[in-house]
């Protein structure tokens, strides 16, 4: 039984999988390296809370029990060892994924099953660090994790069956929509998000359309709820081009190759809305 869910990362991904998890009636430990995250991850949950309690949308009550539900830690044995469930959320660099789950073995129970929430690093890589391979997989969410019903289980082929039904079954009890992928560059979503990200660059990059008609041609199009432009500028220019290079490097499709548009604004500083520009100023 799961009743124990730590959060690795308190950052956008991390703090959103904490609340989620919490306002399902989880035990959530929320960590990270420093105090000064954790409370910012923490107050970020509070803060989308009361935004929800606002709108209607999450009664007062609820949000008190999901507040009380959390608990934040820097103390990495402190979050992992009550654990029945981890989910990794720290940034994307395959040997500090493998660094903390050579380390979750020490703390956690050996029933423990330990997830990532990469967007396209190799699950079986991050596995390969520990002693239980049988019962690591991926947890890939979407941002806001409180809002988007999406979440990739992606499995290897050490992954136990039972290890895929207990994380298909807690990903609809924390309110998701769980699609199941086998271990693979990109999994499903970042690679075809990405393919068609690049290929809009490229039209941008060759004067095909400005960058609002682009996005537009998808969202009224296809009915897409944001253009593949604006999506990269939410995400940020470099974490896609982070993703591109390591699509290209793994898969040698010509689709996977970077524009040099992207590599551009990545070395001026222009990452997208967390920077104040992008393809768009915000």
């Amino acid at each position: 039984m799961i009743d124990v869910i730590s959060v690795l990362g308190a950052g956008t991904m991390g703090h959103g999988i904490a609340q989620v998890a919490a306002m399902a009636g989880y035990q959530v430990y929320l960590f990270d390296i420093k105090e000064e995250l954790v409370t910012r991850g923490f107050n970020s949950i509070k803060n989308n809370l009361d935004k929800g309690v606002e709108k209607g949308k999450v009664t007062s009550e609820a949000r008190d029990k999901a507040l009380a539900n959390i608990k934040t830690t820097t103390i990495l044995s402190d979050a992992a060892s009550p654990s029945n469930l981890v989910i990794e959320a720290v940034p994307e660099l395959l040997e500090l994924k493998r660094s903390i789950f050579a380390r979750l073995d020490e703390f956690c129970s050996p029933s423990t099953i330990l997830a990532t929430n990469t967007s396209s690093l190799s699950i079986k890589d991050i596995a390969s660090s520990t002693k239980r391979p049988q019962q690591v997989l991926g947890m890939h969410f979407f941002n806001p994790v409180h809002i988007m019903k999406l979440l990739e289980v992606v499995y290897t082929e050490e992954t136990s069956q039972v290890t895929i039904n207990t994380t298909l079954e807690i990903s609809r009890h924390l309110g998701k929509e769980p699609i199941l992928v086998k271990d693979s560059p990109g999994f499903a979503s970042s690679r075809l998000g990405i393919t068609l990200g690049l290929e809009a660059m490229r039209m941008l990059q060759q004067g095909v359309a400005s960058a609002a008609d682009i996005d537009k041609a998808m969202e009224l199009g296809y009915n897409h709820p944001m253009g593949p432009l604006k999506l990269t500028d939410l995400v940020g220019l470099d974490v896609r081009l982070n993703i591109a290079d390591y699509l290209f490097s793994t898969l040698g499709s010509e689709v996977f190759r970077a524009p040099e548009i992207l590599r551009q604004k990545v070395a001026e500083g222009k990452l997208g809305k967390k920077s104040g520009e992008g393809f768009y100023k915000w």
